[in-house]
């Protein structure tokens, strides 16, 4: 089956050209010599992306894969300027960055609903001929010519924005936390790599109060490399303003595990690192007190909770640990 989550395309824009100045000159009944009135060019039709909160997913463009914005029209006599170009404006959701396809530079990116931003901007229409009248030259018979739109392949890539973004293996009981405390509806098996796409949930805090969670697809050892889903897991994971790493009370190594996702977080991109983290140890249930304080023993020196999100083990508690790491500069 396949997704309807699209993060990446790759598209060819053309903006439009600026229309040409016309040469125009005045012709009246009892006007002998008529000076230059040839009008301005219009501009041509730019390429606009629109920030959306509607869309999120980049799947309405992946198979539009040609956009092209009007030419702008010639000029007119009586100093009249051409029509411009209408503009193309392609709503994009939040977090979506345009790059060059060949040379890969970051060209912008959109994080505000309503927020637009030009990619292709369209080529200004050219002068007409009543511009260049002079004192020694009356009758300019030319005008400019409308200059060229831009045009190339570009692609649009989606980072994920959340407050929140969760980290762990596969199987670490991710899509069930997000399930558990918000109205999000991932899908949930007991084998790895069931979550192949980002789901995002709004959990609800204390007084009306909320933050946005994104249940990301499993890291593996060797995911800055592109094994597994690799990069386009930890594409996700840059937008996120704090990671809750997820390990099961039965690993093997609690310490190790976390130890093996920061460096791949860090292989990746070092600045992750810099975000603020929480860990939670899943699978809770199956402890009682005394295994508990064995385990705390050998823990990460970060904010640590133990939680079951199929019993409801500390979910508050949780919750309320996200929200103070949040608003806890």
């Amino acid at each position: 089956m396949q997704s309807n989550f699209v993060d990446y395309v790759k598209v060819f824009l053309r903006s439009g050209n600026g229309g040409a100045g016309s040469s125009h000159f005045r012709r009246e009944k009892f006007v002998e010599f008529g000076g230059p009135d040839g009008g301005d060019g219009g501009v041509g039709g730019s390429i606009i992306l629109r920030g959306s909160h509607q869309h999120w997913t980049l799947i309405h463009l992946k198979y539009r894969k040609h956009i092209h914005a009007d030419n702008g029209e010639c000029g007119h006599g009586q100093r009249r300027s051409g029509k411009s170009g209408e503009d193309v404006i392609l709503e994009v959701p939040l977090g979506t960055i345009a790059k060059d396809a060949e040379t890969g530079e970051v060209l912008l990116e959109v994080t505000e609903d309503g927020e637009e931003k030009v990619i292709a901007p369209g080529g200004i229409g050219g002068l007409g001929n009543w511009h260049f009248k002079t004192a020694t030259n009356q009758a300019p018979r030319y005008a400019q010519p409308g200059m060229p739109g831009v045009e190339g392949w570009f692609i649009l890539e989606l980072k994920i924005l959340a407050d929140v973004g969760l980290v762990g293996f596969p199987n670490a009981g991710k899509s069930t936390l997000l399930s558990a405390i918000s109205a999000a509806k991932p899908k949930i098996a007991d084998y790895a790599f069931t979550t192949l796409e980002p789901n995002i949930g709004i959990v609800e805090h204390r007084d009306g109060k909320s933050f946005v969670m994104a249940d990301i697809p499993g890291i593996i050892e060797g995911a800055h490399e592109g094994r597994g889903l690799g990069l386009r897991f930890l594409r996700h994971i840059e937008r996120n303003s704090m990671l809750l790493f997820m390990i099961p009370a039965d690993s093997k190594n609690i310490h190790e595990e976390y130890n093996v996702l920061v460096n791949e977080l860090k292989m990746y991109n070092p600045e992750l690192l810099d975000k603020k983290r929480i860990l939670a140890i899943t699978k809770s249930d199956m402890l009682d007190e005394e295994l508990m304080a064995e385990i705390e023993q050998d823990l990460p020196g970060i904010p640590h909770v133990f939680i079951s999100s199929v019993v409801g083990y500390h979910m508050q508690e949780l919750k309320d640990m996200i929200w103070k790491q949040l608003n806890n500069e």
